[in-house]
């Protein structure tokens, strides 16, 4: 016999995306919601669900926010021991802190290690469902998989890519890439609740060779996602065009083998060139927005009201280890801080759909997570609006939920989370 279970608080769902046109018309409040078969049945009063399945067991998280559990488009779970390194712009960082790091992932014991932590650091701020890339060794992959698979999370993952401009231990080769993302693609692409993506780290760490057999694997298998990074920082950019001087900007390295299309996250993109603007929105592909990375290494600042005009798709990453952070709390206040040094001050309601439904929609899984409404999967956060002193006595003195929920994202943190639920079923 399946179980009903009411959570009870202030239910955020949103209704339509809050860029669309005024953000508080976007997104509807309720005092209820009722979760079955770790599905979400229906939305209301809790009056009327309490009517609808009176035997439901009930959760009362009183004047605490209860919304969809937070998307992170963007991580290298292979970071996490190395979050908050110092003092390094991106090749720098590369070389410096990522690559060594990286190396040890052919140990499927480490590889583990580490992937169980990376959850359990998430699932505390809140984060149900991650992008990440992995490293070029399968067993990183597999890890990755497996501790999602434990913790019932849905999640997207691949083997990175990289045959030049990176150490030995970290080279593959354009077939081996092909053959290894391949078998794993078919051990766990929908496997569970896992998705797999076809992952190139970028141009420069791949061949015009490893680029084009990776886009003949993407055309095989066009259901899966794409990720790599696009035009994070200046003098990358110009790196590539040093590697490509045949290619017309950086995103042509890409298009030209395969791999510009609906299902590509586009990681970064922050100094695009006009017909890159043009082609991303086009095509559909997702522009992945990573504040704290782009802070912390330098990279610049990405223009969301712009993106936004022209129409294209945007999510929202931590991108740890290069991000400072694991927070999707965190990571919506560095994006309301560079909106605000972009001249474009992002309403609460935008940032929580950019970290929760936004992020969902460029990984094409917008119907399934992202949102609570019926049908959607119950992976779901609770929030404490007044989980610290200085949050709470801000909050105290909010007229709307607006400025209720504001200071909890620009000063929230895991002590914010009350609850989660994956799947319908609480993980605390």
């Amino acid at each position: 016999m399946t179980t009903d279970t009411i959570l009870a608080g202030r239910v955020l769902s949103f209704a339509q995306s809050p860029f669309a046109g005024d953000p508080q018309d976007a997104v509807h409040l309720f005092d209820a919601v009722l979760v079955r078969a770790g599905h979400v049945v229906t939305t209301g009063s809790l009056q009327d669900i309490k009517a609808q399945s009176p035997d439901a067991t009930l959760y009362d998280y009183g004047d605490a926010l209860i919304m969809a559990g937070f998307v992170d488009a963007h991580v290298h779970y292979p970071q996490t021991a190395i979050i908050a390194s110092w003092g390094k712009r991106l090749i720098d960082w590369l070389n410096s802190y990522t690559f060594p790091e990286e190396m040890q992932f052919h140990d499927p014991a480490y590889a583990s290690e580490i992937a169980g932590r990376y959850f359990d650091l998430t699932l505390a701020n809140g984060t149900t469902t991650v992008a990440s890339f992995c490293t070029i060794h399968p067993e990183s992959v597999t890890a990755f998989f497996e501790a999602a698979q434990r913790r019932n999370l849905r999640v997207v993952a691949g083997k990175t890519c990289m045959d030049r401009n990176a150490p030995e231990g970290l080279r593959d080769t354009a077939q081996t890439a092909y053959d290894h993302s391949k078998t794993l693609l078919q051990a766990w692409h929908g496997t569970g609740r896992a998705s797999y993506a076809i992952t190139p780290r970028f141009s420069p760490t791949s061949t015009p060779a490893q680029l084009e057999a990776l886009g003949a694997l993407w055309a095989e298998y066009p259901e899966c996602l794409m990720q790599t990074h696009l035009s994070e920082q200046t003098d990358e950019v110009r790196w590539v065009k040093e590697l490509f001087p045949q290619a017309r900007d950086y995103l042509d390295t890409y298009e030209a083998h395969g791999l510009l299309g609906a299902r590509g996250l586009y990681g970064h993109a922050i100094h695009l060139e006009p017909r890159e603007r043009d082609r991303l929105a086009e095509v559909g592909g997702a522009l992945i927005h990573c504040p704290t990375s782009n802070t912390f290494i330098g990279s610049g600042l990405f223009d969301m009201a712009a993106r936004m005009a022209e129409g294209q798709r945007v999510g929202l990453a931590t991108d740890t280890g290069g991000g400072s952070s694991f927070s999707m709390l965190r990571t919506m206040a560095a994006a309301y801080e560079i909106g605000q040094l972009s001249g474009t001050a992002l309403h609460p309601a935008q940032l929580l759909w950019l970290a929760t439904a936004g992020s969902a929609d460029a990984l094409h899984m917008g119907d399934k997570i992202g949102n609570i409404a019926p049908g959607m999967e119950a992976d779901l956060v609770v929030l404490d609006l007044a989980s610290t002193p200085a949050i709470a006595q801000r909050a105290a003195r909010a007229e709307d939920i607006w400025e209720a929920v504001f200071p909890t994202i620009m000063m929230g943190d895991d002590r914010a989370v009350k609850a989660v639920w994956v799947a319908g079923t609480c993980t605390n």
